[in-house]
Formats: C-alpha cells, structure tokens, sequence
C-alpha cells in the first residue's frame, strides 16, 4: 500500500483551520455549482457532455468512457478514467488523491471509492490520502467501498456492497467485509479495436 499523504499538516482542523489552500477550494465550490445546474439532471446518453465539464474542470477522462449524471466527483484534476471504462449512477469518487480506472473497468451503481482517511495516532486527527487504482478488465459491484491506496486488479471483482482496504488480486473474486478472495474467473482482454481475446 502506498505511503500517505498528509493534507494540510500545519493545520489545526480541531480549531476550524482549511485543510486545503483556498484556491483548491473554489475550484471545488464552482465545480459542484458547474456540475449541478449542468450535468446531474442530464439523460444518460450524454455522456460526452459530462465528460467535457470533467475536462475542462481538469480531470483526464477518454471520450469513450462512461460517466453518468449522478456521479459524484469530489476533485476532478485527480481522476484518471481511460478508454471504455464505466462510472456508474450514483458511484463516489472521493478524489483526495488520484483515482485511476483503467480500460474497460466497471464501477457500478452506489460504489464508493474513497481516498482519505484520518491518522487516528495524532490528537489532531491528521486528514490523510492514498491514490486509488482500479485495474483494467475489473469490476466494482453494485454499492461496493474500496478505501484508501488499494488496487483493484486486473480482471479482479469486488463483489456488492464488499468492502476493500487491500490490493485485491488480479482475476479473483471478492466477497464481503472485509473482502474475502473467493474464486478465479477466466482472464481475457480487449484488444484496441474492442474484441474480446481471451
């Protein structure tokens, strides 16, 4: 697991001091007021449009993916979603730190990925944030939490509502919470023109 990084260590959150610089929070503030009025009510066809908002607000997201207007992005310059990947209705991305999904992963409906945490050893309660990456060809089911610095696999499956604070092994299944490693489903992968070579 990645090394942590520590989001404003100089600050005292407990005496109502901004973990972040004000600038990263205004980008933050114009992005969900951007969002709101402009993308979360949009059908879910247009997933081109959102992916254009996405972009110019900094995120890096191929025009082949799939974003829809229920998603939830905390911090776009952070996310990473390439060809063909999927962010589902109602997915969370709590961008404190990179998120990356790759070619033809799948985040499902309601799932969870999240970046931060507090360092509970410090009496200030330190915020913390570790990048996560889902792996291509894997698939984050319906409701599902992956936590601070994991790596969901290649091919990996993390069952609904199963929650993930490890690596997850490539092309194995995980149930449960904490996730548990179940069976190995059958490699395979896209080629550029999409086909499926297993």
């Amino acid at each position: 697991m990645s090394s942590p990084l520590i989001v404003g260590d100089s600050n005292d959150p407990f005496k109502g001091a901004p973990s972040f610089p004000f600038k990263h929070r205004l980008i933050r503030v114009l992005w969900n007021l951007v969002w709101g009025l402009l993308a979360s009510w949009t059908p879910a066809p247009m997933h081109r449009w959102r992916i254009f908002l996405l972009r110019l607000f900094g995120a890096k997201v191929s025009w082949s993916a799939f974003v829809y207007g229920s998603t939830r992005v905390w911090y776009p310059p952070n996310l990473y979603v390439e060809e063909s990947a999927a962010l589902g209705p109602g997915v969370i991305c709590y961008t404190m730190a990179k998120i990356r999904i790759e070619r033809y992963a799948v985040v499902s409906q309601r799932a969870h990925l999240c970046c931060g945490s507090h360092d509970i050893q410090t009496p200030s309660f330190q915020l913390i944030a570790r990048p996560i990456t889902i792996r291509a060809n894997s698939w984050v089911c319906a409701e599902a939490f992956v936590g601070p610095g994991v790596t969901v696999g290649t091919g990996a499956v993390l069952a609904a509502r199963a929650v993930a604070f490890r690596n997850l092994e490539p092309w194995r299944v995980y149930t449960g919470n904490p996730a548990v490693a179940g069976k190995l489903r059958p490699s395979f992968c896209h080629d550029l023109t999409g086909e499926t070579q297993a």
